[in-house]
């Protein structure tokens, strides 16, 4: 059996200015996120389109800070509408009290799409080519925020039979042990998530059908949460709702759903890539 460390929540105390470690591992997601968008611009298709529709490097600059936008937004406003609603329809200024925690996943990920969509629409790009793009760049994000969970010691895992070698007491959870989800979390929908992506993205480039890898994400990361939240406690205002199945899991029922249906229509080749043709030399 094993102590959660309780490591400082603040990495470093430069004066009034607190930084934290949570905030360091949303940094490192974000470059994470720009070194593989900028290793993702060499890969198939996209390396292959040129002309005025060609990929840059400038194109995941703009997708990181409009991702920014939408994981900050949409993860607070997500976290209120699906975790606690009642609450702030009666406080709703409170929505705007970030410090306080609160973030949800899923409305993250709606708030990246959301963002994307409007990227997709002022580039003149298709949706899907846009969210194969960012869909393998995604995983090492999750798993840095994990790694915040557990240095923060929260959002903590079940009680666990006291045999298991790897079972955590967490102090804020009591004095019992319990399964260290945030671990499985940061391997599961973080590494193992990342490389299969990776793998796929990689493989699929020749014979490339639009929609195909981002329906990959949507399937992965929907089994691989739903999985991990049979070990994670559940949140104490909501517990186990019908079916035995958590908010959580809940959630990740219309990500499978839907990323099962993109994947079987999915089934053509993407459109013909625009490609610049090369110039004929002079004869003679």
């Amino acid at each position: 059996m094993l102590i959660h460390p309780q490591i400082n929540p603040v990495a470093l105390q430069l004066g009034p200015l607190a930084v934290h470690w949570y905030g360091l591992t949303y940094l490192a997601a974000f470059g994470l996120f720009m070194l593989l968008g900028i290793k993702r611009l060499q890969h198939e298709p996209f390396a292959a389109i040129t002309g005025p529709g060609a990929w840059q490097r400038k194109d995941v600059e703009d997708i990181l800070f409009l991702g920014v936008l939408g994981v900050i937004l949409g993860g607070r406003i997500g976290y209120c509408v699906f975790y606690k609603p009642l609450y702030y329809l009666s406080h709703p200024l409170e929505i705007f009290a970030v410090w306080q925690g609160g973030m949800s996943f899923h409305g993250g990920m709606l708030g990246v799409i959301a963002a994307m969509v409007w990227f997709a629409h002022s580039r003149q790009r298709p949706f899907l080519q846009v969210m194969d793009f960012v869909a393998p760049c995604v995983p090492t994000g999750l798993a840095a925020g994990r790694v915040g969970n557990f240095i923060n010691g929260e959002l903590w895992g079940r009680l666990c039979d006291p045999g298991l070698a790897w079972g955590m007491v967490f102090r804020g959870a009591g004095d019992a042990p319990r399964h260290p989800s945030q671990v499985y979390q940061f391997l599961m929908e973080g590494l193992l998530l990342f490389v299969l992506l990776w793998l796929y993205a990689r493989k699929s480039g020749e014979g490339y059908k639009e929609g195909r890898v981002a329906a990959a994400f949507l399937l992965g990361y929907g089994v691989f949460r739903f999985m991990a939240e049979f070990f994670r406690e559940p949140d104490a205002h909501l517990g186990i709702l019908s079916l035995g199945m958590s908010m959580g899991q809940w959630l990740c029922v219309p990500m499978v759903i839907g990323g099962a249906g993109l994947w079987f229509m999915a089934q053509k080749p993407a459109p013909a890539l625009v490609t610049r043709a090369t110039p004929k030399r002079p004869k003679g």
